[in-house]
C-alpha cells in the first residue's frame, strides 16, 4: 500500500510505514494533489499529524493549478481536529486560496460552528470579508446557522445590521424551493429533485438532492434558524 492508498484507507500504521520506507511527506500524486491535502479533505487527523511531523508544509497549495489549501479543505468539511493540527503546525488562519476563499469563508458559509471557533481562537480575523466582499456575519445569517452566528458575535464580528437584514430576508423565502432552483440552475431542467429535512442538535437542515435513475449524485443544503438569528441580532 503506497502513501496515498494508506491515507484514503485511514490506516495510520500504513501511513507511518510508507513514510519510514522512504515516501516523502511532500508527496504529490499524478493530479498534483499533495498527501497532506488528501488527508485534510478526507478527515484523517492521524495521517495529518504523521505527515506534518515528517515535514509536510501545512501551507503548501495542492491540485493541478496549486490552488487548494489543506486548511481550506479541512474547514470546508468541518474537520475541526484536522484544522487544529494544521494551525498548530503553522498554517495561517487567513491565508487565501483560489478565488479568494479563506478557511473562515468555507467554515462560515457551510455552518461549521466548531471549526469556525477553532479558527477564531487561532487568530482568524472575523472582519475579513469573503471573496465577494460580504461580511462573515452576513454569510452565517444567510446559512441559517445560529451557533455560527453566536460564535462570530463572541469575537465581535462586524455587520450586525446587515446580517439582521439577511436573516429577515430568508424568513420570507421557501428554502426548499430555493435549493431546488439552485440545483436546476446548475445541472439543468432534466434532473429529478427531492428534499429531506434533517434534524440535529443545531436545529433543522434542509437537504435538496439531484437524482438520476434513482441515484443521488449532487446535494445542496441550508440550515433554517433564521428566525432565531433575527431575534438574537435584534437584541441590544
Amino acid at each position: 500500500m503506497d502513501l496515498f492508498e494508506a491515507v484514503l484507507a485511514g490506516d495510520d500504521d500504513a501511513v507511518m510505514w510508507a513514510l519510514r520506507s522512504g515516501a516523502a511527506a511532500e508527496s504529490v500524486d499524478a493530479e498534483g494533489t499533495t498527501a497532506l491535502y488528501l488527508a485534510a479533505v478526507e478527515n484523517r487527523p492521524g495521517a495529518v499529524r504523521l505527515l506534518l511531523a515528517a515535514g509536510a508544509d501545512p501551507e503548501r497549495a495542492s491540485g493541478p493549478d496549486a490552488s487548494d489549501l489543506p486548511l481550506c479543505g479541512a474547514a470546508c468539511g468541518g474537520h475541526t481536529e484536522v484544522v487544529r493540527s494544521l494551525l498548530a503546525a503553522g498554517a495561517h488562519p487567513d491565508l487565501r486560496e483560489s478565488f479568494g476563499f479563506t478557511a473562515m469563508t468555507w467554515s462560515v458559509r457551510l455552518g461549521h460552528a466548531t471549526t469556525t471557533a477553532a479558527l477564531l481562537a487561532a487568530g482568524a480575523d472575523p472582519s475579513l470579508p469573503g471573496p465577494t466582499g460580504e461580511p462573515l456575519l452576513v454569510l452565517a445569517a444567510r446559512r441559517g446557522s445560529l451557533p455560527t452566528v453566536r460564535t462570530l458575535l463572541r469575537y465581535d464580528a462586524p455587520a450586525r445590521r446587515e446580517a439582521l437584514t439577511e436573516a429577515r430576508r430568508w424568513l420570507t423565502r421557501d428554502i426548499a424551493d430555493e435549493l431546488r432552483r439552485q440545483l436546476v440552475r446548475t445541472y439543468g431542467e432534466e434532473i429529478e429533485t427531492a428534499v429531506r429535512r434533517v434534524k440535529d442538535e443545531d436545529g433543522v437542515t434542509i437537504v435538496a438532492e439531484a437524482r438520476r435513475d434513482g441515484t443521488v449524485w449532487a446535494t445542496v443544503d441550508q440550515q433554517t434558524a433564521h428566525a432565531e438569528i433575527a431575534t438574537l441580532l435584534e437584541a441590544p
